[in-house]
């Protein structure tokens, strides 16, 4: 497996490697560090800029050093650039699977502004990528046992989700709790009005679906020796909601999720749950993304 851990000098940053440090990875996974001087911030003072190489060398060296301590392969890579684009072609010409970004909170004017690093990165990515906030007990996430929020609908890119957690290593006592979402049928129109049976019939057949998904979900992890959490259930309403509700309420360390790959006019059109998560998310956020299809 090969992770792009993505830092900058921000205190994010340090949960990230902390994150990548603590967590148990594949056998011959091999970690790249990755730093990006943002030439942006230097367009006015150009005089700064080898003084931000010399402290990125630095940031990277010692991020590197705690990574290999902790018995990881890494290599490391400093680059000069547009981070949110740097981190994406990155990982693309090193084949990376995963990229691990630390989130950083900005009020609305600003990501409109500017655009934030995250959440460009976990659009455009041609991997999984995985946004890492701090734990709210303070140490890393994977240095216990972990609760794991895994959402699925049936379809393939949520079982994609699904077979990442069954076939990764995660800390002992690690629990994963399963949810699918029933979505309430909505009429076109205010003014559509469809027979009693019909309605019962599409909701019926959300039911099974969501039954299906869940019970399918609970199977592979169950086979795969992953513990799960009884209270794993299908529940009605928006899956954004929902998933961060739920996630939020059970104290979950990290929401896995599949991303069905929409682009351009599709995500305007029917949105992107797994990217609403990830924004709003309380805890960490991976989404699974098929690199065979990221581009399309």
């Amino acid at each position: 497996m090969k992770v792009l851990v993505a830092i900058d000098s921000s205190g994010a940053s340090q949960y990230v490697i902390a994150e990548a440090a603590s967590r148990p990875w594949p056998s011959g996974t091999v970690l790249c560090v990755q730093s990006v001087v943002d030439m942006w911030i230097y367009t006015t003072r150009p005089e700064l800029i080898e003084d931000a190489k010399k402290d990125t060398m630095l940031l990277v060296t010692a991020s590197t050093d705690e990574l290999r301590r902790s018995g990881h392969e890494v290599i490391s890579e400093i680059q000069a650039g547009v981070p949110k684009k740097a981190i994406v072609e990155q990982a693309g010409e090193w084949g990376a699977d995963l990229i691990m970004i630390g989130f950083h909170r900005s009020n609305a004017l600003t990501r409109f502004l500017l655009g934030g690093v995250a959440h460009a990165v976990l659009r455009t990515a041609p991997c999984s990528v995985e946004i890492v906030r701090p734990s709210p007990r303070g140490l890393p996430s994977s240095s216990r046992g972990m609760k794991i929020v895994v959402g699925t609908d049936g379809s393939n890119c949520s079982q994609r989700a699904v077979c990442a957690i069954a076939t990764r290593p995660w800390p002992a006592e690690t629990l994963v709790k399963v949810i699918s979402v029933r979505e309430p049928f909505v009429p076109a129109t205010e003014m559509t009005v469809y027979p009693p049976d019909l309605m019962e019939e599409i909701a019926d057949r959300e039911r099974r679906r969501a039954e299906d998904a869940l019970a399918s979900a609970r199977q592979m992890l169950s086979s795969a020796g992953v513990q799960l959490c009884d209270s794993s259930a299908t529940l009605l309403g928006d899956p954004r909601n929902i998933l961060l509700d739920e996630a939020k309420s059970w104290g979950a360390d990290l929401v896995v999720l599949g991303s069905h790959g929409f682009r351009g006019v599709d995500r305007l059109l029917v949105g992107s749950v797994s990217e609403s998560v990830a924004m709003h998310a309380h805890c960490s956020v991976e989404v699974i993304r098929d690199s065979t299809k990221a581009s399309a």
